[in-house]
Parts: structure tokens; sequence; C-alpha cells
């Protein structure tokens, strides 16, 4: 579990995208892109806790390098939600 810090756009991506930092407790600050253009703004994200998965190789994705992978779920029309929790969690809480 982490808290999004920044948001800032990814316009290097093939597919539009946001580049996000996200802190990851005793795992550290992070950066991944995610796909999540469609039901959020760079500017409602920070704040946000969301589930990563940070145990992954980092990706490069054009110019830059994904240090986690960002969860969510496709909605019908194949965008992306976020996996969220409901109640705020300390970051770097593990899915058990």
């Amino acid at each position: 579990m982490g808290t999004i810090l920044e948001a800032a756009d990814f316009p290097e991506a093939r597919k539009p995208a946001f580049k996000v930092k996200v802190d990851f407790g005793e795992f550290g600050i992070k950066w991944s892109s995610a796909q999540i253009t469609k039901h959020y703004t760079k500017e409602e994200l920070p704040g946000r806790q969301i589930v990563g998965v940070v145990n992954f190789p980092k990706k490069q994705i054009a110019n830059f390098m994904s240090e986690f992978l960002v969860t969510g779920f496709a909605d019908e029309n194949g965008d992306i939600v976020l996996t969220a929790v409901d109640k705020r969690v300390p970051n770097g809480s593990k899915l058990v």
C-alpha cells in the first residue's frame, strides 16, 4: 500500500498515462507509469492510497523506468480503475 505524492503527464507513452510518485513506507518512494487517465486527473491523485506491486523488476516505458506495478481493474470499456482501500492504512502495508 502506498500514497501517491505526485502525478505528472507522460506524453512519451504510447497510450495515455500519468507518471506517479508513490510513498511505500519502508519500501521507499518509487515512480511508475499508470494508464489511468480516463477515470482520474493528475490533480486528484496526490493523497490517494493505492495498491502496488513493488517486488517486480524495473521496466522501461519509453524514456522512463517504472519501479513498481500499479494495480487496477478494467471497467466495461477497458479503462483502468485503481485498486484501493476504503480506510487508510500505513504506507508499506502488505496485502494479506
